[in-house]
């Protein structure tokens, strides 16, 4: 207990320290946009207002907001489960695209054949999770059985996905007598989730990416499953000595992240473009590494992460409207949040004095 006490001014000391050094790390990132915006010949402070105005200005643009935040924290979600574990999944841009590709397989092969909406929407949905988790599982495989790093392994998977979408927009599946970036045939409208009036954005999309992040926290934070992972990411040779079935709980956090991955691509068929196109995963895959780097890898901090990226992609669009500015450049705020805050991180972690003294007899 006296030492329990004793640690608490440290800890204390340690929380400010860190907020200090990422709010520091927020500044430099805004510095560093403000310069590149200088740069390009444009006022930073309407630059920074149009982002708001895009993002917050009516209630389509703040439900766009949601439409784009709900996918993204649903990849972040199943992304937190493998970096606890202390796997970079970086091939999660493949498992949305398998999963994208397994609902519209399901939806073209079950759309005349008369059951209900509902159903095919659901068993399109399940196609979606157990096509992620299987591309997933892939990386999984060849981490453990051929030591390829998941990061390879991961990158290579999503190029194999790439070239699957293309071989079946152009191939198998190409509108009749067309063959085009467009896409495939789009469904039709009574197998599109319903999305609200006038607006863009899904409630079964926000239920479902709600539902994630609970499901996750509660794994995480309260169940022997969660425990084990975090063991396995602090230190795995300690974790094994231990007992725990490393590998077996390292293949069930990619499947974990694969199918929550795979029903982000579902998604993206059913409820925002009702239909299969090269680019489906959105790039919400590689942005979801950044948000759970971001939050330090803490699930309740990725949603506000997650929402403040959201805001940056579609308040970007405003800026290409009224100062004929790249929308991109909202890409660049996030990178560099991203940078700015690891070499944060890499230096408090390099320079920081030890919190915790060495044990003593009447701790």
């Amino acid at each position: 207990m006296r030492c329990k006490e004793a640690l608490l001014p440290h800890i204390r000391s340690s929380r400010w320290i860190e907020f200090g050094i990422q709010s520091l790390s927020v500044l430099m990132a805004l510095l560093f946009t403000t310069l590149v915006l200088v740069m390009a010949g444009a006022p930073p402070l309407e630059a920074y207002r149009q982002m708001l105005e895009g993002a917050f200005g009516s209630l389509k643009r703040m439900t766009d907001v949601l439409a784009t935040w709900a996918p993204l924290i649903m990849v972040t979600s199943g992304l937190l489960l493998t970096f606890t574990a202390g796997l970079w999944n970086v091939g999660v841009e493949g498992q949305i695209m398998l999963g994208a590709i397994a609902a519209t397989g399901v939806i073209r092969a079950l759309q005349e054949t008369g059951l209900p909406p509902f159903v095919i929407l659901i068993l399109a949905m399940v196609a979606g999770m157990a096509g992620g988790a299987a591309w997933a599982g892939l990386v999984g495989l060849l981490k453990i059985y051929t030591g390829i790093h998941e990061i390879f392994g991961g990158l290579g998977l999503n190029f194999l996905a790439t070239t699957l979408i293309l071989w079946l927009i152009f191939g198998p599946w190409k509108r009749p007598g067309i063959a085009s970036m467009s896409g495939t045939e789009p469904f039709p409208e009574h197998l599109w989730l319903p999305v609200l009036p006038g607006l863009r954005l899904s409630p079964w999309t926000l239920i479902l990416a709600l539902s994630s992040i609970v499901v996750v926290y509660v794994l995480l934070m309260n169940t022997h499953f969660g425990l084990r992972l975090k063991a396995i990411g602090k230190n795995i040779r300690a974790a094994h000595r231990l007992g725990v079935p490393t590998s077996r709980y390292m293949f069930l956090a990619l499947l974990g992240c694969g199918a929550i991955a795979g029903l982000v691509g579902a998604l993206q068929v059913t409820a925002t473009y009702h239909r299969l196109i090269h680019a489906i995963s959105s790039g919400y895959g590689y942005m979801g590494l950044l948000v759970g780097m971001l939050a330090n890898y803490r699930v309740l901090w990725s949603v506000l992460v997650a929402f403040f990226f959201a805001a940056l992609n579609i308040g970007g669009i405003q800026l290409m409207v009224t100062l004929r500015l790249d929308s991109t450049l909202s890409g660049v705020m996030q990178g560099a949040l991203v940078l700015f805050v690891l070499l944060a991180q890499g230096s408090q972690a390099r320079w920081k004095p030890t919190l915790i003294p060495e044990s003593r007899d009447d701790a």
